[in-house]
Order: C-alpha cells, then structure tokens, then sequence
C-alpha cells in the first residue's frame, strides 16, 4: 500500500490521470443527478405522450444543465490553467 502512495507522488502523470478520472466521476454524478431532478419536477405521470407545460418544463431543465455544465467546465479549465501557471509552480 505504501509503495503504491510512493508511485503515485512520484508519476506526476498518473497523479494527473487519476485526477482526470475522478473530475469525470463527478461530473457524472452531477449529471445523474440533474437528471433526476429534471424527471421529479417535471413529470408528473408517465403517458404516451408529453403535455406542452412538461416539455416546456424539459426543456428549461436541460437547457440550465448545459449551463450548469458549461460553467463547471469553465471552472475546472480556469483551475487547471492557475495550477499550471508560472505564478503557482514558484510558491
């Protein structure tokens, strides 16, 4: 278990990829999750067909989740770049 912590602090790629890996698993939950949440606010009873009011509603969803995502991968992107700025690697 040891040596394992000791490859990982030494193989600045892998510490990267595992960090990649782990960002994606959030952002999975995160999209589980909206989806949950649009399905529970918006439908009220499963049919053959959608009303205007819960496509409507649908939509809204979907469209304040690609913002939602939208602004988390900017987030992620604005993180990612200040790690790897000239400014953090002098600290």
């Amino acid at each position: 278990m040891e040596s394992q912590a000791q490859a990982l602090a030494a193989d600045p790629h892998l510490q990267q990829f595992i960090e990649v890996e782990s960002q994606k698993q959030k952002f999975q939950q995160l999209v589980h999750g909206l989806t949950e949440l649009c399905w529970d606010k918006c439908m009220d009873k499963p049919g053959p067909r959608l009303d205007s009011r819960t496509e409507t509603c649908f939509v809204n969803c979907v469209e304040r989740f690609i913002d939602t995502s939208q602004f988390i991968l900017n987030r992620l992107e604005q993180t990612q770049k200040s790690r790897m700025s000239p400014e953090s690697l002098s600290d």
